[in-house]
């Protein structure tokens, strides 16, 4: 790297614009389209980039700027050195080589994920959100509604940022470029819609750009396309047509559906796009983990863990104003995924799905999604940072399950449910508690029965004189007897795990057992041995972390649903 040496340095040059992105060699456009979305809301813009920073008589060398990560602001400072080759910048720069904004503010993002590597490939809407805080939304528009243009009109009017791309059917097509000029696996920006009178027949036309500052669409309504000589004057003037190749051009919003497949939609704030008024809306935030052995029950395709994720209790009282269902968006992200590409780590694949809650449950076991249907779910799993979903529904209670498709995969999530009402939110699961019987009094000599009898014998035996078990008899008797059970993979007990069975057995606190709490011991590690070989089902004489919380259910325990492997 080398130190910047322009003549006369400016952070910003007559105003940051769109005009001032030009990708590199570095394969971000993705995070580019978004810059670029970025620069026509000026009070977004104005929190990325804080003001009063410039290459001045007051200069220290930094910049900073902010960033929108898992429901925080966070300030990013870097220096001014930049990846160059004989002096000129080799990824995002400006048209004017004196200006530094915008490839400044891709190093504090490279920073933010780990890397200027990190950035290589992604959706447009991840960077939106982060530039934001907003939530994404992704239309099809090969199956879209109806009404996409006017959502699209809507939402740029509300000064939501929008991307849009094709998509590829093999890596040979990445970045290809079509014999209409468009790119093939490229991120582009949206940044117009319009409508114009043209032949006496209103058209609807899109504005889009390539972050590269170069290569457009040739076809209707290009730069010097025919087509603008049958507007008028003021149409023409007003949307401001400009013959040459800096990147962005117009498209009739016919051919935009045709030739594109993706529109990425990030919203300032959730506003609902399909009527006329704006609003605020209420917004939950709950953070989770699926963890490898204890909390990553995969998706319901794997039903023997599924109910073992996370689960979420969703709260809708109160309905929307104009009908008797309940407006609610919920977008489940997961964290860091970018910053562990140096570990080996990408995105997981993930979604979820949304049940009706039964009455008085803190968390519900494996039949309950035998036999009942999800009322709704994100329409498909797919590796990507967030997958969000619009949904009215009923109110009621709901029950919310965020997965990765495939069990055992670790990973920590956000999940942010946006509700025109407000809702409510519980972690579900966060009960621990465990239904003990109070000990059984001990029956007299004379009442005792033979197998009484005989553990009393056991009992002096390994006692001695003191008539009480300490730790190590406990473990040389624990690891005599189980080791003799053949159907039982046993390792030995450690003196650790002797002194948990006490601390739990010893009632009156003497660091030992005597005969009665021995006694007690004894009918519980019976159970539990017979608990145990029940749900071993395939009888290798071990127990996976799933089927042991199926055993605690079902001895009436509910359990702290993490992995903890030694307590039993």
């Amino acid at each position: 790297q080398q130190k910047t040496k322009q003549c006369n340095p400016k952070f910003i040059v007559g105003g940051a614009d769109r005009t001032d992105i030009c990708q590199g060699q570095l394969g971000d456009c993705w995070l580019l389209a978004a810059i670029a979305s970025l620069t026509l809301k000026s009070d977004a813009m104005a929190r990325v980039i804080p003001a009063d920073q410039d290459f001045d008589s007051r200069y220290a060398g930094i910049f900073h700027f902010q960033f929108w990560q898992h429901n925080r602001w966070l300030d990013v400072v870097v220096d001014d050195r930049l990846p160059s080759v004989r002096n000129k910048l080799i990824y995002l720069h400006s048209a004017s080589l004196n200006e530094f904004w915008s490839a400044l503010l891709e190093k504090a993002y490279a920073k933010l994920n780990g890397s200027y590597e990190a950035l290589k490939g992604g959706s447009t809407l991840e960077a939106m959100e982060d530039f934001t805080g907003g939530v994404g939304e992704m239309y099809e528009t090969k199956n879209s509604p109806s009404n996409l243009f006017t959502i699209m009109k809507k939402a740029l009017d509300r000064g939501s940022m929008m991307g849009c791309s094709i998509d590829i059917t093999s890596s040979a097509e990445s970045e290809a470029k079509t014999t209409t000029g468009l790119v093939k696996g490229h991120a582009y920006s949206i940044t117009g819609l319009e409508e114009v009178s043209f032949r006496g027949q209103t058209v609807q036309l899109v504005r889009i750009r390539n972050p590269w500052g170069q290569v457009e669409w040739n076809g209707p309504w290009s730069d010097g396309s025919r087509e603008w000589d049958y507007i008028g004057k003021a149409d023409k003037d007003r949307l401001q047509q400009i013959s040459s190749d800096d990147g962005e051009f117009w498209m009739e919003f016919g051919d935009f559906k045709k030739n594109y497949d993706k529109v990425e939609l990030c919203n300032m704030t959730p506003d609902d796009m399909a009527s006329d008024r704006k609003h605020q809306w209420e917004v939950n935030m709950m953070e989770g983990n699926w963890i490898r052995g204890s909390t990553a029950g995969g998706c319901r395709n794997f039903i023997d863990t599924f109910w073992t994720n996370p689960q979420f209790k969703l709260n809708l009282k109160e309905t929307d104003d104009d009908d008797h269902q309940c407006s609610v968006v919920i977008a489940l992200m997961q964290k860091n995924r970018r910053k562990l590409r140096k570990e080996g780590l990408d995105l997981e694949t993930i979604g979820f799905a949304v049940y009706q809650a039964p009455e008085g449950e803190d968390h519900v076991g494996k039949d309950f999604f035998r036999y009942n249907p999800s009322k709704a779910r994100s329409k498909t799993y797919i590796n990507m940072r967030e997958v969000s979903e619009r949904f009215r529904l009923a109110p009621g209670n709901y029950l919310l399950v965020p997965t990765t498709f495939q069990p055992h995969t670790e990973a920590d999530f956000v999940i942010r449910v946006f509700s025109e009402k407000k809702a409510g939110t519980l972690e579900m699961g966060s009960n621990i508690d465990a239904d003990l019987p109070i000990p059984p009094m001990p029956s007299a000599p004379e009442e005792e029965t033979n197998e009484e009898k005989g553990l009393r014998r056991l009992f002096e035996q390994l006692a001695g004189d003191d008539q009480a078990i300490s730790v190590w008899e406990l473990q040389q008797m624990l690891n005599g007897v189980l080791s003799r059970r053949k159907e039982i993979k046993f390792d030995g007990l450690s003196l650790s795990t002797c002194h948990s069975i006490i601390n739990l057995m010893d009632v009156d606190n003497t660091g030992m057992l005597e005969f009665q709490e021995f006694k007690v011991f004894w009918e519980k590690m019976k159970k539990w041995i017979m608990l145990f070989l029940s749900f071993d089902t395939d009888r290798q004489g071990r127990m996976s972390s799933y089927e042991l919380r199926s055993a605690l259910s079902a001895a009436g325990e509910t359990p702290l649903f993490t992995s903890q492997p030694g307590l039993l």
